[in-house]
């Protein structure tokens, strides 16, 4: 179900075919190389490397049979080979070729992964920098706190998208390892040597050591970063959310001419796209708790994560692919209003300057505890009658005894709180 909606680049890779096709490279590979080292004849690993075939539906046949993927694949492809078979799959174990090729399939994906998140940094790049100086809201608790910009919202969310970039490069990394290493990582029927040839050759690293398996701590780390990359764009999607309430309304998805909201409301223009990626990180998360399970098996190996993995591997893969698509086509095209976001800066009648205030009473020369107790009176008065905060400030006798009018209008002024603005921007993108 969930394929249909991601690239079909991302399909692809983790599609029947290809996870066929990359236990096939491998098993070329490790024929080449066996060849070269003189452990099997050169005419047998040429006819491996040149003829060797596979059908997926012949597979399929002959794994109801045997019950076994694996052998299912080999038996197929000796099938197209002729005597020169038994030289096929030769010294290894099912594990040695499922996690070596596994490897390659997680490269092709991150591969796809990391242009997905370039791409979503470009479009927040542009964006930041197009409301780089748009006054808003800057909330805390859900309550106005002091005055932000739109273009800082987007520089955040730049930032962390960076570091996701950082952390994929890192997880996958620790992921493009293959091993070789036979039925407990003994090396009794190939040297280790060949290991190390035949993963330089699939551009891989051997493993240091390993069971029958490669360690799935690296799996643990790569689907937790995976779930790390959804929960950034959760959040990303729960702000949009929150600016979009009817009440607040400072930006929200864009709305196509011809798009309906619901069944029965015709005023309605929901976020589903920020909900759609709220609700799908969600099993991004659920699968990288099923990775965490997989560390732990019994000895050399059992096969209780196998069966997990071809699920959450590609599911994983597949949805953030997706989640990254509709995030930074919700950016691009995401609705803003800045005169909705003055209003709101507006909407308290200054409340929000309460804190410049007070430093600048304690400037001076007002006590701290004093200056609080002046400026809490008439904010917790505005907060309770809804009169204007900055006329209430500019008639309270002690107040207007320490400030002038014009030092008063200065602490109101919204600009103060964003003078530094373009600094931060210059540390954001090395400006």
């Amino acid at each position: 179900m969930i394929a249909r909606y991601t690239r079909p680049e991302m399909g692809r890779i983790w599609s029947e075919e290809n996870r066929y096709r990359c236990w096939l490279e491998v098993e070329k590979a490790v024929a080449a190389v066996e060849a070269e080292a003189g452990i099997i004849p050169a005419d047998a690993a040429r006819a491996i490397c040149e003829k060797a075939r596979f059908d997926a539906g012949r597979i399929a046949a002959i794994e109801r049979e045997v019950k076994h993927d694996v052998i299912a694949f080999t038996t197929a492809v000796a099938e197209s080979l002729g005597p020169e078979s038994r030289y096929l799959h030769y010294g290894l174990t099912s594990s040695d070729v499922l996690d070596t090729a596994q490897a390659l399939q997680v490269r092709e994906a991150s591969a796809l992964l990391r242009q997905g998140l370039q791409c979503l940094g470009e479009v927040l790049k542009r964006r930041a920098n197009e409301f780089r100086h748009t006054p808003m809201m800057g909330r805390t608790h859900g309550v106005h706190a002091e005055p932000t910009t739109f273009g800082l919202k987007l520089a955040i969310w730049y930032t962390e998208n960076r570091r996701n970039i950082e952390r994929l490069d890192a997880a996958a990394g620790q992921m493009r390892v293959g091993k070789l290493s036979g039925a407990v990582g003994t090396f009794a029927h190939l040297p280790p040597e060949i290991e190390e040839r035949v993963c330089a050759r699939l551009g891989l690293k051997a493993a240091e050591v390993s069971s029958q398996i490669v360690q799935r701590d690296r799996h643990a780390w790569y689907l937790a970063t995976l779930a790390v990359i959804a929960a950034s764009l959760e959040k990303i999607a729960l702000e949009i959310r929150g600016l979009q309430r009817t009440e607040v309304r400072e930006a929200e998805e864009y709305f196509s001419k011809g798009q309906k909201g619901s069944s029965s409301m015709p005023h309605k223009r929901n976020p589903i796209t920020c909900e759609q990626i709220c609700g799908l990180a969600r099993v991004v998360r659920a699968n990288a708790q099923a990775a965490f399970e997989n560390v732990a098996l019994w000895h050399e190996r059992d096969i209780s994560h196998s069966s997990a993995e071809r699920v959450i591997l590609p599911d994983s893969a597949i949805l953030l692919d997706y989640l990254l698509d509709r995030a930074t086509t919700l950016i691009d095209r995401l609705l803003v209003y800045p005169e909705r976001m003055r209003r709101n800066l507006d909407l308290t009648g200054g409340l929000v300057f309460s804190g410049q205030l007070l430093l600048d009473l304690a400037a001076k020369g007002v006590l701290r505890e004093e200056a609080y107790r002046w400026v809490q009176r008439n904010a917790m008065q505005a907060w309770e009658s809804g009169e204007n905060f900055r006329a209430l400030v500019a008639a309270d006798p002690d107040i207007s005894r320490t400030l002038t009018p014009a030092e008063i209008d200065k602490t109101f002024d919204h600009t103060r709180y964003l003078q530094n603005v373009d600094a931060i921007f210059a540390r954001v993108f090395n400006e």
